[in-house]
């Protein structure tokens, strides 16, 4: 058992404080759980009912909702766990979050909204482990400003392209899934970037912020979250190409740091696909059609070699194969279109 203030004793009690500290307006909480949600409630109320779970002294921390909807669901939700919860001497608190979108946003309100000088953040589909917030907070005891935990993604032995991808968390230096920040730093940095309006990069940034700041980053591997990959309608990957374009605001503030951390350089094998593409539409045009056929042909092998490259370690059903090969003619016209796109929405030459 950790030696940090704020654990309870093995029978269960509490070790210390005072159980009705929530319900006084002063109440200043040890730590503030910030969970940003958006229209998912069962998923939330598993998470909330992991966090509600922890081996810390229940009137020592808090829990922060923070609802990007928001909608009468969640509000329900957290008000009915709220009560649930306070005989313990907890606090879950709902924040109905108006001002911005996305997750980034979400949890600026959330860490503004606390008093705690500790601000620890996961997700809505996650599951902290029972000692998650008590091995993250000593983590942040010992002289760090900033923890990264370690995130836990199930998958089986033939997982999809999809859980594939999902499970990057799993060694990702900082992700917010699993992270824990003194305030000094959040408001040093300034928080989250609300720019970042999906889940992608916002905390890349974050990270980099910290690091351009001189903080200390550490890092915590018996602070554990569970991430089971939700379920993904077939073809997911094509929506999540929008998601590149935050590629290029990343690059933008700290261009040092993405080459060395994110990405060298641009997919040559996308801007490959693209240019046998286009020089066969165009050899089309232009009546040259031994050209054009040509580059279709190089176009339709680049294309099956990258649908091979996504099946190798992936399912072989036939509804996933189809969906590899669909989804890899249409993926790399779409990431380089959002890609530029995004170099115009933020002003920066990015390829």
């Amino acid at each position: 058992m950790s030696t940090c203030t704020g654990l309870v004793d093995h029978d269960g009690t509490a070790a210390a404080g005072d159980a009705n500290a929530a319900d006084r307006g002063n109440f200043i909480p040890e730590v503030s759980v910030v969970v940003p949600t958006y229209r998912r409630p069962a998923m939330l109320e598993r998470c909330v009912r992991a966090l509600a779970a922890q081996q810390y002294d229940a009137a020592r921390y808090e829990i922060i909702v923070c609802d990007d909807g928001p909608d009468a669901a969640t509000q329900a939700c957290v008000q009915r766990l709220a009560h649930e919860h306070a005989p313990q001497g907890l606090r879950i608190r709902y924040v109905p979050v108006t001002a911005t979108q996305g997750p980034a946003g979400a949890r600026n309100a959330g860490w503004h909204a606390s008093l705690a000088r500790r601000i620890a953040f996961t997700d809505d589909d996650t599951i902290p482990d029972p000692h998650w917030l008590a091995n993250g907070v000593c983590a942040l005891d010992a002289g760090a400003d900033a923890v990264s935990g370690r995130i836990v993604v199930p998958l089986g032995p033939r997982p999809t392209d999809y859980e594939c991808d999902a499970a990057g968390l799993a060694t990702a230096e900082f992700a917010t899934a699993n992270a824990f920040a003194t305030r000094v730093a959040l408001e040093r940095t300034g928080g989250f970037d609300a720019r970042y309006t999906a889940a992608w990069r916002e905390d890349s940034d974050l990270q980099f912020a910290l690091m351009q700041a001189g903080l200390t980053i550490a890092r915590a591997e018996d602070a554990i979250v569970l991430h089971p990959v939700r379920p993904a309608r077939w073809g997911v990957c094509i929506s999540q190409q929008k998601k590149s374009q935050f590629d290029a605001l990343l690059f933008k503030k700290y261009p040092d740091l993405f080459r060395a951390r994110i990405r060298r350089g641009p997919p040559l094998l996308y801007y490959a696909m693209l240019a046998a593409l286009a020089t066969a539409l165009l050899s089309f045009i232009a009546g040259a059609p031994r050209v054009a056929v040509t580059a279709l042909l190089v176009w339709a092998a680049l294309t099956l070699g990258f649908g091979a490259q996504r099946l190798k370690r992936t399912a072989h059903t036939p509804a996933h194969i189809a969906e590899m090969l669909w989804t890899s003619a249409i993926i790399p016209t779409l990431s380089i279109y959002w890609r530029i796109r995004g170099a115009l929405r933020f002003k920066v030459l990015f390829l």
